[in-house]
């Protein structure tokens, strides 16, 4: 396929255009069939996997989000928070002033993903806590691009310790970011433990397997 990343004229962390399509072409090999991200702000990933399973799976996938959707008046204790102003002016006034909604929200991430409504589900809350409520069985990819605190990425690889053991993967997101080390850390720390294979792609993605 040659599928390429797109960023829906919104936010994203995967901005460099070669980041994003290398992304996508690891999401390809693995071909899941249900995938969870972790952290997914603006939605622009979640709507270019969306894009990308459909094409390898048809209607056969599932989507599931999971992300805080913070108001700009909220703070969280002491974690990364990325910034949700736009540095082209033209984006905010379109944004705010003519669609008047914000782009950093549930309405308009499901806004983004309405059409593929009936394979998605987007959840508002702390993925510490959700994922002991949601059935991660049949998930076989994550896409980790939560907290970046050493306690939130912690505990969300210790909750998400079933996809690995079933062949499933974990892709986490800015392993080498240097002011958050707390994600290196932390994925270091679990791996040893659990003994899982670990391989760094592209000087910042950490991939985490089972051992063969």
């Amino acid at each position: 396929m040659n599928m390429k990343y797109r960023k829906y004229w919104r936010k994203t962390s995967l901005k460099q255009k070669d980041i994003g399509n290398f992304f996508l072409r690891h999401v390809e090999d693995k071909k899941p069939k249900n995938f969870l991200e972790i952290g997914i702000f603006h939605g622009v990933t979640a709507r270019n996997i969306c894009e990308l399973l459909y094409l390898v799976h048809g209607k056969n996938f599932t989507f599931t989000g999971i992300d805080l959707f913070l108001n700009e008046s909220e703070i969280m204790n002491d974690e990364f928070v990325p910034s949700n102003k736009f540095s082209n002016p033209l984006k905010t006034i379109y944004f705010k002033y003519l669609l008047g909604i914000n782009p950093y929200s549930m309405s308009a991430v499901l806004k983004l993903l309405e059409k593929f409504k009936d394979n998605i589900n987007i959840i508002k809350g702390d993925s510490n806590k959700v994922l002991k409520k949601i059935n991660l069985d049949k998930i076989d990819y994550v896409f980790l691009d939560g907290g970046h605190k050493y306690e939130t990425v912690i505990n969300d690889l210790e909750q998400l310790t079933k996809v690995i053991y079933n062949n499933g993967t974990i892709l986490c997101d800015d392993y080498n970011l240097s002011y958050a080390p707390g994600v290196k850390d932390a994925i270091d720390a679990f791996v040893t433990t659990k003994k899982f294979n670990l391989r760094v792609l592209c000087s910042r993605f950490a991939e985490i397997t089972k051992l063969q």
